[in-house]
């Protein structure tokens, strides 16, 4: 595997931790949400076992659908610098309940997550690719169960994730 690739998959794995790191710390914070944060904290961290599987396993075979990575290095490094950040800032000052749903929503809607998403969502082209689909299961359309939550318990969607 060439380098770029692995540090792709190295962020990648990087950026679902992260996510997870986010909301394990929305579900301390909302504790009348915990179950909801808890449900996509462990989705999260299933993807990015899947990846590191994948890594692991498919990649030095050159059979990986690499397709499932974003496609550029410096995107994915962007999305975890900007995750620190944010779990660096609540952890300092912590937000409103609304604000943590809204600021899931733009996280989901990020590049890499967008990208596992869209992967997910695809026709199966490949057993791999739908090795990798069986094996996410229904963990996915995070941002949509984000919205149909935020609905259900009248969480008001801002109006920049409208």
């Amino acid at each position: 595997m060439n380098r770029e690739l692995s540090l792709l998959f190295d962020e990648s794995i990087r950026l679902e931790s992260n996510v997870a790191d986010l909301y394990v710390m929305f579900q301390d914070m909302f504790p009348e949400d915990a179950d909801f944060w808890r449900a996509l904290i462990i989705e999260e961290r299933k993807h990015g076992t899947l990846l590191t599987n994948g890594k692991a396993h498919f990649a030095p075979g050159n059979t990986f659908p690499v397709d499932l990575l974003s496609d550029t290095l410096d995107e994915m490094k962007d999305a975890n610098t900007n995750l620190a950040k944010l779990i660096s800032q609540y952890r300092e000052k912590p937000l409103s309940r609304e604000t943590a749903f809204n600021v899931a929503i733009t996280v989901e809607q990020s590049a890499g997550e967008i990208h596992f998403q869209a992967f997910m969502d695809k026709k199966a082209d490949s057993r791999y690719v739908e090795l990798f689909q069986k094996m996410n299961g229904y963990d996915k359309d995070h941002e949509n169960r984000i919205r149909a939550y935020m609905k259900d318990h009248a969480i008001k969607v801002s109006k920049s994730n409208s």
